[in-house]
């Protein structure tokens, strides 16, 4: 499905101000970064929708108003982010306005009992998406130049963390898994992780970094991100799921992309969002 346009240019200029002063750039810096910011602007749009489906399969699945009220927070909470996105774009003097891109069903495993297909998208959004989003975005906070910059990316941080905390406390709260469901889970894993990878390695590109300047402004380099990528799955995410009882056929790996894929480089633009 189409979805049309996403034009956050109002409000991108009612927020862009409260960027602060950014440093001088290139023309090339300067292309990429709005790039960069743009893609983010549109990747946190489209992630509300993501949890706006949660939010019907944790009702579906009887989780607590708690737990409810949560996820309905996280939809928000990527609004928020695709606004202050567009308030960056903005401020490096682009427009904050592009097309969205056709938008794949959110799964439903309608083959699956309620609290099944919520773990099911559980794990795959929180503790796998969410958990690298936490790992890339730290890592650039390191390099951000701005304070003002600095502080909206550590403000984006917060609420990531928190959306990644859901998924692991979670799985706490409803251990142990009885043995049949930890079973289907792990089985599932397999598609989980080759589907985060894909997406990933598609929306990271296969390049070094442009300078300490465009790192300044949120140009990270591709290459280091998707090293960062495949560490968090090893030491972060894998061991986190094993001590649920999760653990994945060895065969998802070989479903992996490269680390430094020419053909990838051919599909992803610099300046795409980490």
């Amino acid at each position: 499905m189409n979805a049309g346009m996403l034009d956050l240019r109002v409000e991108a200029a009612q927020l862009a101000p409260a960027v602060g002063d950014l440093p001088e750039l290139t023309a090339a810096e300067r292309h990429s970064a709005v790039a960069t910011w743009r893609g983010r602007m549109v990747n946190e749009h489209i992630s509300s929708r993501v949890f706006g489906v949660l939010l019907g399969q944790a009702m579906a699945a009887g989780l607590s108003a708690r737990r409810q009220t949560q996820i309905a927070e996280f939809a928000c909470e990527e609004l928020r982010h695709a606004r202050q996105c567009a308030s960056v774009v903005a401020a490096l003097g682009g427009e904050a306005v592009a097309p969205l891109p056709a938008l794949p069903g959110v799964p439903s495993h309608s083959d699956a009992e309620p609290l099944e297909a919520l773990l099911r998208n559980v794990v795959s959004v929180c503790c796998l998406a969410e958990t690298v989003a936490v790992a890339l975005i730290r890592a650039e906070t390191l390099e951000i130049g701005p304070p003002q910059l600095l502080h909206l990316l550590e403000g984006i941080l917060a609420d990531e963390v928190g959306h990644a905390r859901f998924g692991w406390t979670l799985l706490d709260e409803l251990a142990p898994l009885d043995p049949p469901l930890r079973e289907r889970l792990s089985a599932y894993l397999e598609t989980a992780l080759t589907h985060l990878v894909e997406h990933e390695l598609l929306h990271l590109p296969a390049r070094g970094d442009m300078g300490a300047r465009a790192a300044q402004v949120g140009v990270c380099s591709g290459l280091a991100a998707r090293q960062l990528l495949f560490d968090t799955i090893d030491t972060v995410i894998l061991p986190g799921l094993a001590r649920h009882g999760l653990q994945p056929r060895d065969s998802w790996r070989h479903r992996q992309g490269p680390l430094n894929d020419e053909a990838a480089a051919g599909q992803v633009e610099a300046g795409q969002p980490a």
